[in-house]
């Protein structure tokens, strides 16, 4: 027998009313962005992060009454949340009729070695996030799950989760979905691979309510790419313990054909925006980047269609430039930048340096007499990095024009030396909206805060145009899922 706010929901699906998503761990809203330009309706969100709580409700809540907005943008700790509380907050009546859709992604530090004997017998307790003293998150995910009744979920994080302690946590939630009323799978999907020019692998778990019908499955890529030799190894031990106990959840990977059109490229995602040469002119200082200029787009620069689409995005349009084209203050590092090849890490930036140092050495030997110890160790530690080359090998990186870029990580909330700007003459890291661009977020998007939190926010969000791609195959199965009950009604 179908749940009554399942059938009510059933409902609303077959008159084609906007289905309304509720996105927990929400970070800025790269889930949301996505699910919204797909045509849903971003109903609620929770997130921890104050700073990012207020850039999700200025972009989804922006228009909302005084008082509505605050309610939207006010950082909630989802351990300290029920549902219940959360939609009388905002007024969106009993829980379990608020919401058609649930997306998210957890933190992945959050995971723990809780076993499926154990995460199934916890995950049906209400208060079992508090109970399991390990204090795991996606115990609470599924908690919303259960109290909000969706007809369908989507959960996002790294691949580390298949493999995790020895544990496949990922299936595990798989199991413990199917034990609430839910069909899941789960798949590893690189977002090269859908029109984000970045080669972010990332694991997504779909799920539908079982009186739906329907058994989930993900979309077809758009883009063709070779990944690097490196993620084959790090897949394989993600990999290791996928299905080991033959319950078949997880889909292989939708690859695409060779066919396809090449990802995009740094060049194509940020080649358009105007050339940062502050650092280079004397006038960066160190201190805070606050957005209030803005740089506006030079119309002499090619602009992709990749770069077109983020200027035009609907709900976010931006025609005369952006006001987040900022950098970090790095005076030691401009000539390492400059100088180390396209596609160099750490070791290669290193050798440049010590080469530079050595340069600089030999010049001062000619012109006066020979520095002492205390000047040659002076000199060399103000133009060469002090990370041993061994420990931090990825530590930096140059992107190449021609490729997608690496991952984004939040630690760009720290430093942007992981990506480094292709254009040599240029010298620098990559400004805030560079990264926004090789994250797949549209120019008219606002994030809230200084520069720092701008690049963690950007950093930990799920690329917008992969959520997008997510987003419109769920709401396709949705759609043959409606039709289905019409014809059975």
């Amino acid at each position: 027998m179908t749940d009554t706010s399942i059938a009510r929901k059933l409902e609303r699906l077959s008159r084609g009313e906007p289905l309304r998503v509720l996105d927990l761990f929400s970070g800025c809203g790269g889930i949301s962005l996505g699910f919204q330009r797909a045509g849903f309706q971003i109903e609620a969100a929770i997130e921890w992060d104050p700073l990012a709580a207020l850039s999700h409700a200025t972009n989804f809540h922006g228009s909302a009454e005084s008082g509505l907005f605050e309610r939207h943008a006010f950082a909630r700790d989802i351990t300290a949340v029920e549902p219940s509380d959360l939609v009388a907050d905002l007024s969106l009546g009993p829980a379990p009729d608020a919401f058609d859709v649930l997306v998210g992604g957890p933190p992945c530090q959050a995971y723990a070695r809780v076993g499926r004997a154990k995460l199934r017998e916890v995950a049906k307790h209400p208060e079992a996030f508090r109970i399991d003293a390990r204090g795991n998150l996606y115990l609470r995910y599924l908690h919303y799950v259960r109290e909000t009744k969706p007809l369908a979920l989507l959960m996002e994080n790294v691949p580390d989760i298949m493999n995790y302690g020895g544990h496949n946590v990922v299936g595990e939630i798989a199991e413990a979905l199917a034990d609430m009323g839910y069909v899941a799978r789960y798949t590893l999907l690189n977002a090269s691979r859908f029109g984000v020019p970045q080669m972010r692998d990332r694991v997504i778990l779909l799920a539908f309510h079982e009186s739906l019908g329907v058994t989930p499955s993900f979309p077809t890529p758009t883009r063709h790419v070779d990944l690097p030799p490196g993620y084959s190894g790090t897949r394989a031990v993600a990999f290791k313990n996928i299905d080991m106990f033959g319950f078949g959840l997880f889909i292989k990977e939708p690859i695409g054909s060779s066919a396809l059109p090449y990802a995009v490229t740094a060049e194509e995602a940020i080649g358009d925006l105007p050339p940062i040469t502050l650092h280079l002119e004397g006038k960066l200082k160190r201190g805070a980047r606050r957005f209030d200029k803005l740089s506006p787009y030079d119309e002499k620069r090619k602009v992709s269609d990749y770069a077109a689409d983020l200027r035009a995005w609907p709900g976010f349009e931006s025609s005369k430039g952006v006001s987040d084209h900022v950098i970090r203050y790095l005076p030691r590092d401009t000539f390492i930048f400059r100088e180390m090849p396209n596609g160099g890490e750490y070791p290669a930036a290193h050798a440049t340096a010590v080469r530079l140092f050595e340069d600089a050495l030999a010049e001062l030997k000619s012109a006066t007499k020979a520095l002492s110890k205390d000047s040659r160790e002076a000199l060399f530690k103000k133009m060469v990095p002090p990370y041993p080359v061994t420990s931090f090998p990825n530590r930096w990186w140059k992107l190449r024009k021609d490729q997608p870029s690496r991952t984004l990580l939040a630690h760009m909330g720290k430093d942007t030396y992981s990506h480094i700007h292709y254009d040599s003459q240029q010298a620098r890291t990559i400004s805030v909206r560079e990264a926004a661009r090789l994250q797949s977020f549209p120019d008219g998007f606002v994030f809230k805060g200084t520069m720092n939190p701008a690049f963690r926010q950007i950093g930990n969000a799920v690329p917008p145009l992969l959520a997008f791609a997510l987003a419109q195959h769920l709401k396709a199965l949705l759609g043959e899922a409606a039709t289905s009950n019409e014809l059975a009604a």
